[in-house]
């Protein structure tokens, strides 16, 4: 496969169950399509699907093959390329050959680095992701805050593509919560934030204090 810097393996045959050692064999295609037009069609691509492989993205952003974490950047910047989230609700990697299933733990990516143009309702978000992807914060890539298990506050989330999200840094959230301001809606005082003239709120006001 390429994980630990050998050459790319050819995979077994399609819609079979996939072989671990040999999970991609669409990769070198793929990255053909990559290099030639930035991200890969992988919306309008529709191979049989080849089985789950052992591969997953770990709450950090850390991708892993076979339980040892991927080293090479660039490998893991195409893989993130590859990936498509359908409505089943399991993400997959997707070739123009193969459709191989992979597990993860929290998001799809991780936004470590913001940039906020303007003020208060002209604001506007960008953000870039652990594999580059740079997203600024719109109707197309709305931010979401849910709520985490066991501790009850907010995890921040920002689509970036499809239904692939990214999960916002805890030092990156501070910085954003310092860009919000209370709004009201449906005459409840919420805290959020707004970027592109959308507001999106956080938590109520009265929650928090304010």
């Amino acid at each position: 496969m390429g994980v630990r810097g050998e050459k790319v393996a050819p995979a077994g045959t399609v819609g079979t169950t996939a072989d671990a050692s040999q999970p991609m064999r669409g990769l070198k295609e793929a990255a053909a399509a990559t290099a030639k037009r930035g991200l890969p069609p992988v919306d309008k691509w529709n191979p049989d699907f080849c089985g789950d492989i052992d591969m997953r993205i770990a709450a950090d952003g850390t991708w892993y093959y076979m339980n040892s974490p991927i080293g090479r950047k660039p490998l893991v910047r195409l893989f993130s390329t590859l990936l498509r989230k359908d409505e089943d609700g399991k993400t997959y990697l997707i070739t123009p050959v193969e459709k191989v299933g992979i597990t993860v733990d929290d998001a799809h990516f991780v936004a470590v680095a913001m940039a906020v143009e303007g003020e208060g309702e002209d604001q506007v978000i960008h953000f870039i992701t652990n594999v580059d992807d740079e997203v600024t914060v719109d109707d197309e890539h709305p931010l979401r805050f849910a709520r985490e298990e066991g501790t009850d506050g907010l995890k921040p989330y920002v689509r970036v593509r499809g239904r692939l999200e990214a999960l916002v840094a805890r030092a990156i959230f501070y910085d954003l919560v310092e860009r919000g301001c209370t709004q009201t809606i449906d005459g409840v005082s919420w805290f959020g934030v707004w970027s592109s003239g959308r507001f999106y709120p956080m938590a109520p006001a009265a929650e928090i204090g304010l």
